[in-house]
């Protein structure tokens, strides 16, 4: 798990990349077959669900970027990390953190996300 801070940025890369073609690129590189992602806001099983929901992300939140805050705690295959939504040199609206579960392999299995701070 020495490079889970890198896989955890690239993660929240694709939640920043609007070219739809290099978007999903990434995600089928980065996840397994059949992932799941689940948030307050709603879940998304399967590559293509999961695409979908980071592209009506971006349509909810034009200008605004991901970025993580702080260092990942990791063990064995599951990570923790938080994160921020705001303007590229702003103060972040949004702040929240993440659980993931890697396969043997590295790739995202499962994230299930907690939101910490949202606007009124």
């Amino acid at each position: 798990m020495s490079d889970v801070q890198q896989r955890v940025e690239r993660y929240l890369a694709i939640w920043n990349e609007t070219d739809a073609a290099a978007r999903r690129a990434a995600i089928d590189e980065l996840w397994t077959e059949n992932p799941v992602y689940v948030d307050p806001l709603g879940a998304a099983e399967g590559r293509d669900a999961i695409d979908a929901f980071v592209g009506a992300a971006q349509q909810q939140f034009p200008g605004l970027v991901f970025r993580a805050a702080g260092t990942v705690d990791a063990h064995h295959n599951v990570a923790r990390f938080t994160w921020e939504l705001g303007p590229e040199d702003g103060e972040a609206l949004v702040v929240g953190f993440d659980v993931v579960a890697f396969d043997d392999d590295g790739r995202f299995d499962r994230v299930t996300g907690f939101l910490d701070k949202v606007p009124a």
